[in-house]
């Protein structure tokens, strides 16, 4: 796959269809009331593992051979590509060893071996991950489903706009958070061939802002190991695949702090009663806070996920 098009997004949906979930649509008088616009939440808490990470390992697992499958899968991920993989894994009857931070939410470790994978430890602030995973494969003969990094993982992400789209119609802009890149350029790919004129607008912790600095600088960026409540989105640098398409189809990247992310979980759980990790609350809270200037009448926001155990959500909204 030389570049990846509506096309590939619409075959993953096709994929993915009855096993993952269709996520529903929410909406808000009162969010309407303080965005001045109209705005459709596309709740991938909902979704298998808790968030929309499970298309995209789910398309890219189902598409390897018999010989592969039988020798396995490995993955890298600070909690949620993980619990993606681990899952895709045992339902296409395969295994995985998936490589996590020390530092990693102990719900989202257990959820990964609950689901059969086994954990292997690293330290995110230290040691190489990709390299470290790369080996893992070499080593084992498995093949390495990338979190972000890989056509086929953009592809089923990106069913998250074409799902929103279909259900809404036309969208004047689409907020979606940032980490890697991969649900972004997914979703850009799709939304910008479905909805005409779209405004595709990241969301990022502002401790983390390689993807506003790449965009500016034209080029990959490389900052420290963001440190962030928001752990699915510290990352250091944007993929090499995804900053290649998101630099060509998003139009601006909004930085939000720690502070507003927790204003953004605020009011989701009393608001819309949902429970959001931060990262899943980022581009939620970017509309909150007023990040956006000139919000057109008709808004996406990509609610990406919901996987926080209860002692850490309870200390989260108590300091927020």
């Amino acid at each position: 796959m030389a570049e990846l098009s509506l096309t590939d997004v619409q075959a993953a949906a096709g994929r993915i269809a009855g096993v993952a979930h269709r996520t529903p649509v929410l909406t808000s008088r009162t969010l309407d009331e303080r965005a001045g616009a109209q705005v459709f939440l596309k709740a991938e808490n909902f979704q298998r593992i808790g968030a929309f990470k499970f298309r995209g390992a789910f398309n890219a697992i189902s598409r390897l051979s018999p010989d592969e499958l039988s020798r396995g899968v490995t993955a890298y991920s600070s909690g949620n590509h993980a619990q993606a993989v681990a899952l895709a894994a045992q339902l296409v009857g395969s295994k995985a060893a998936i490589l996590m931070p020390a530092d990693a939410p102990p719900t989202k470790v257990a959820a990964a071996k609950g689901y059969g994978a086994e954990v292997v430890s690293y330290d995110r602030y230290t040691q190489d991950r990709a390299a470290l995973a790369t080996e893992l494969a070499r080593d084992r003969g498995m093949t390495l489903i990338p979190p972000y990094d890989h056509y086929d993982v953009m592809a089923g992400q990106g069913t998250v706009a074409l799902e929103l789209i279909e259900e809404v119609g036309q969208l004047g802009a689409l907020l979606v958070p940032v980490g890697g890149g991969g649900l972004m350029a997914g979703c850009a790919t799709a939304a910008t061939a479905l909805s005409p004129g779209i405004r595709m607008i990241g969301v990022e912790p502002a401790a983390g802002d390689d993807h506003a600095r790449s965009l500016a600088a034209g080029e990959r960026v490389t900052i420290d190991v963001p440190r962030t409540i928001a752990d699915g989105q510290a990352i250091a640098t944007p993929g090499e695949l995804t900053f290649t398409i998101n630099r060509r189809l998003v139009g601006a990247f909004a930085l939000v702090t720690d502070e507003e992310i927790l204003a953004a979980m605020t009011f989701a759980f009393e608001r819309l009663k949902i429970v959001l990790e931060p990262s899943g609350a980022s581009a939620l809270a970017a509309l909150l806070a007023g990040r956006i200037q000139g919000l057109p009448e008709r808004v996406g926001v990509v609610l990406s996920g919901g996987n926080v155990g209860l002692e850490r959500f309870q200390a989260l909204l108590a300091q927020g």
